[in-house]
């Protein structure tokens, strides 16, 4: 069976929803490239969104409310709390998966000017304390925020959802969604809220056999980039190995591996997690610089699912490639060399300062051709078709970002079932705790 049949699309309706985020009847862009770093604050009951067109960075911001908060420190200690937004994730509908994280950090007083404290620069965080993790549904356009119930308490929270995915369903095959589902792979379970039940749940797979004795990346807490929503299914990615993919509103998911293109497969990483929360704002750069989500990033781009690499060293070769209808090999598309393309051009990003690469920020999600990224100070829009460089423009912050198509009817639709579940605020304790034990003790592996 092809992949299209498989995922429940025909090239038809492919097609509609391409042309439709092309030709919406407002003015903004049909899709943007969200910074992942959200503000959270304000008790504002809506989320509200810096809309701009790539290749410049869209920013979101988050409400504070019913965030879940431990005891917020005394105003005149040396220690303040920071609430710290992240896009984890993007329904391939607009839909963006949101945590927020209640932190502490050490910010000593330096002066007193009445009721106003002048505070030493925040460099770090509080290792010891656990954050407090809220999970969110926004819809960018309309402001709809959607608290997701909690999973555990404390450092139980922190073990789920760094790979979590949103995906929906529309009854009619396209348009606004009637459903949906949070989920990730986590061994040989998936860990998923439906919003037809307003809960979380385990869901048992049926057995998957990987080709080889290893274990995918992101089992281990850890992972290379967010998670893909393509025809029907999720795909959790490790950019050493491949990606495997899941329905997870299936009472028995199926999970399917797909390998990368050969030539691309790297040896299994064997550092362990430390599960150590990340103290200083230069581990957390150390961190992101020796991450493969760099140079490598999977996609959906013109309705096929594509990879894509990028050399880390001089001359930047700079490689495409689509997944098959049949879901099982990679077809090489464009291959560039970077350093060749710009070399003879004025282009402000150049000369590259000492160690500074190319690294890969997104792929356009309506545009097989044309690939976003990060160069120094600039994000650098290339087309592999036409070998030239179409557009750039400067990065203001980090070079993180999560794709987010912008469909007609977005701005006008709610989310599923979210009356049942947005901002409820409570917590049934006896389910989440025990569905936290369960996944404490498990650390889950797939069937092999």
């Amino acid at each position: 069976m092809s992949l299209r049949r498989l995922l429940g699309i025909s090239a038809g309706v492919s097609g509609r929803l391409r042309r439709s985020l092309s030709t919406g009847a407002t003015s903004r862009p049909p899709w943007v490239l969200f910074e992942q770093a959200a503000a959270a604050g304000g008790s504002r009951l809506r989320s509200s969104a810096c809309i701009v067109e790539p290749p410049g960075f869209s920013q979101l911001s988050v409400p504070a409310l019913n965030v879940n908060t431990s005891d917020v420190p005394d105003p005149d200690s040396d220690v303040v709390q920071i609430l710290c937004g992240k896009v984890c994730s993007a329904s391939g509908d607009g839909l963006l998966l949101v945590t927020v994280y209640d932190m502490r950090a050490p910010a000593p007083i330096l002066a007193k000017q009445g009721a106003h404290h002048v505070r030493q620069m925040i460099t770090e965080i509080v290792p010891e304390h656990y954050p407090d993790t809220t999970r969110f549904l926004c819809n960018p356009l309309t402001g709809q925020v959607t608290r997701l119930p909690d999973i555990g308490d404390g450092p139980t929270q922190l073990l789920c959802g760094p790979h979590m995915g949103v995906l929906t369903q529309a009854d009619r095959g396209h348009g606004p969604p009637d459903r949906l589902a949070v989920a990730e792979l986590q061994g040989n379970r998936i860990l998923r809220f439906l919003s037809d039940t307003g809960h979380w749940e385990l869901a048992a797979t049926a057995p998957y056999q990987l080709p080889l004795a290893r274990r995918v990346y992101f089992e281990r807490g850890q992972h290379d980039q967010e998670a893909v929503a393509f025809g029907g299914r999720l795909w959790w990615v490790d950019l050493t190995w491949g990606a495997i993919s899941a329905d997870p509103f299936s009472d028995r998911p199926e999970p399917r591996f797909v390998e990368l293109p050969r030539g691309s497969v790297l040896p299994a990483r064997v550092e362990a997690p430390t599960r150590r929360l990340l103290r200083t704002v230069e581990e957390g750069e150390a961190l992101r610089r020796g991450g493969l989500g760099r140079y490598r990033r999977m996609g959906v781009s013109d309705g096929r699912l594509r990879y894509v690499e990028v050399w880390d060293r001089e001359p930047f070769v700079l490689s495409v490639f689509a997944l098959d209808d049949e879901g099982s090999a990679w077809t090489l598309e464009h291959r560039l060399v970077l350093s060749r393309l710009w070399a003879d051009g004025d282009h402000p990003w150049l000369p590259l300062p000492e160690k500074t690469t190319p690294q890969i920020s997104a792929l356009d999600p309506l545009n097989g051709n044309v690939i976003y990224l990060s160069v120094g100070e600039h994000v650098v829009v290339v087309d592999m078709n036409r070998e030239e460089v179409i557009g750039s423009s400067p990065r203001d912050g980090t070079s993180s970002c999560v794709t987010c198509v912008l469909p007609p009817w977005l701005d006008s639709s709610r989310i599923p079932a979210a009356e049942e579940f947005a901002f409820s605020g409570k917590k049934d304790d006896g389910e989440n705790k025990t569905l936290a034990d369960v996944l404490v003790r498990s650390g889950g592996s797939h069937t092999n």
